[in-house]
């Protein structure tokens, strides 16, 4: 590399740092998210409107985001009825090919379909320079705000089946609509 390289990656490297060390604002209002399904349609986050959702956003070969996915599993058919909603949004290299079989092979029984990495950045609100570790969970309220996510590196303990219990029961108590909650979620 020579110098004029340097310095350009170093400054790009140096504007870069205040943002891969922010975390997010919570709440925020969610945006909408499109998830291309293995058989090419278009799932919108927008269609759970009103319910709780959690989107994780996984890799199809990750044995924790394959843990995660039984747990919401396990949360979908206890909660479900009563407005919870899991979303799966797998980003892994050659992910379309391996949804069918990831969600076949650990008993998936809500909608998991294929995002961007970049998409996923711009969702959680992390830095296109930011480094990830899998799985990563935005807990949505019935009014669409995220209330709860992992941070860039991962939170062990928000994707622990109790926690999540616990997010969603909380969550669902709650009534829909309205704007941007004013509620001050705690630390996960």
């Amino acid at each position: 590399m020579n110098r004029r390289n340097f310095i350009e990656c170093s400054a790009a490297s140096a504007l870069a740092l205040p943002l891969v060390g922010q975390e997010p604002k919570l709440p925020r209002k969610a945006m909408p998210l499109d998830i291309v399904m293995p058989d090419g349609t278009k799932l919108s986050t927008s269609k759970y409107a009103g319910k709780v959702c959690a989107i994780e956003f996984l890799f199809t070969t990750c044995s924790h985001c394959q843990e995660a996915s039984r747990h919401l599993s396990a949360l979908n058919r206890e909660f479900g009825a009563r407005g919870f909603q899991p979303i799966g949004a797998a980003f892994n290299e050659g992910a379309m090919m391996l949804v069918p079989a990831f969600v076949k092979d650990y008993n998936v029984n809500y909608p998991v379909g294929v995002v961007s990495r970049e998409k996923v950045l711009e969702y959680l609100s992390f830095s296109t320079m930011v480094r990830l570790s899998v799985p990563l969970v935005a807990f949505l309220d019935r009014k669409g705000n995220i209330r709860y996510q992992s941070n860039p590196m991962g939170q062990e303990v928000l994707h622990s089946e109790a926690r999540m219990r616990q997010i969603v029961e909380e969550l669902l108590k709650e009534p829909a609509g309205g704007a941007v909650s004013k509620v001050t979620p705690k630390k996960s």
